[in-house]
């Protein structure tokens, strides 16, 4: 009898976030590659009801949206695998005997929440290390976050990097909204981990130039940081940044197509999917360099070294005509970007599920 395989993708229901693309990126992939014929196990995914049908009908579907089953009142069937695709879901395997496996993308926690809100959220992830048979991490940079933080009891942590879908060949639709060229973009949740509000001062120093920010709760009235930022560019007369919320996948792929740069001032990544996104297109990539970036940016992005506009000025205009010059290494950077591609990650997480 085949091994019964649960893969957790509940954070289907906030589909703009990064884990939302995430869990969408696995359905997807199950949907053109798994064959339970051809499969030692059975592939069974939870997911918000809506998305029931929507990865194919070689998988079956368990609704994360039962309010009994995410309040623990509904157990789940019995399951031999379990596969958290990240630290942050609600649910994980309460039988003791399934084997399960935790990914974790990072602990920004650490860094970001107040000290009770710290140790709430430790405990919550030390007992999923604690229950974890197989631990998985996204970056090297997460797994020494990981090792030096966590009690992980002589267990082995692995590291698998993101998938990035190849989208650079995908269906492109110019936004709706006006667009001003030349213009810069970038993209993510709008909260105060991603530092947008730093380009302000950069894009007052270029003028000749637009900016793009564009992500989820950009238009949510009760984010300060996203009304912080609006209100910047409004009491500063800052002309050349557009803050929105998010762009479709069509509109996301036709931004990185047109944009002369991306720009991610981001501080807490545990991977940083939209660099390697950016560098499908052939795209120049201005990035800070904290957490993972620099480690997954490599030898192809361009790294701030600080937030000083005026260095962050200088790095852009340095190397924007070079690199737009140097048709080789622009090939180099694409072929670089398919490293973080469906096959090998996947074939990694396959050998995870059949030996377990």
């Amino acid at each position: 009898m085949k091994k019964r395989l649960l893969v957790d993708l509940s954070s289907l229901k906030n589909i703009y976030s990064g884990l939302g693309q995430i869990a969408l990126s696995y359905g997807n992939y199950f949907k053109e590659n798994y064959k339970s014929d051809s499969f030692p196990y059975d592939l069974t995914l939870l997911v918000p009801s809506k998305y029931f049908g929507e990865f194919g009908n070689e998988v079956h579907y368990i609704s994360s949206s039962n309010i009994l089953r995410k309040n623990k009142l509904l157990p789940f069937p019995k399951y031999e695998v379990w596969h958290s695709i990240h630290q942050l879901s609600r649910f994980k395997p309460m039988n003791r005997d399934v084997k399960y496996i935790l990914t974790i993308h990072d602990l920004n926690f650490l860094y970001e929440k107040t000290a009770n809100s710290r140790r709430k959220r430790f405990k919550k992830i030390q007992n999923k290390v604690d229950r974890a048979n197989e631990i998985v991490c996204i970056s090297h940079f997460t797994k020494k976050e990981v090792e030096s933080n966590l009690n992980l009891k002589g267990k082995e942590c692995k590291v698998i990097y993101n998938r990035v879908p190849l989208i650079n060949n995908d269906l492109a639709v110019k936004p709706g909204f006006q667009i001003f060229e030349p213009f810069f973009f970038t993209l993510g949740v709008i909260n105060p981990k991603k530092n947008f509000h730093v380009l302000l001062d950069l894009m007052k120093l270029m003028p000749d130039r637009h900016l793009y920010i564009t992500g989820v709760q950009a238009d949510i009235k009760q984010n300060s940081y996203a009304n912080l930022i609006k209100r910047r560019i409004e009491q500063e007369k800052i002309r050349n940044v557009t803050l929105r919320g998010p762009v479709t996948h069509e509109e996301k792929v036709w931004m990185y197509q047109n944009c002369q740069a991306f720009l991610f001032p981001s501080l807490l990544e545990g991977f940083g999917l939209p660099v390697i996104e950016a560098m499908q297109f052939g795209k120049p990539v201005f990035t800070s360099e904290e957490t993972s970036l620099k480690e997954i940016g490599g030898e192809f992005a361009y790294f701030w070294k600080n937030f000083n506009p005026i260095e962050m000025k200088q790095l852009i205009e340095d190397n924007l005509d070079k690199f737009y010059q140097n048709n080789t290494l622009i090939e180099k950077e694409k072929e670089y970007a398919q490293i973080f591609s469906y096959e090998q990650h996947f074939n990694e997480y396959d050998k995870l599920y059949r030996a377990v």
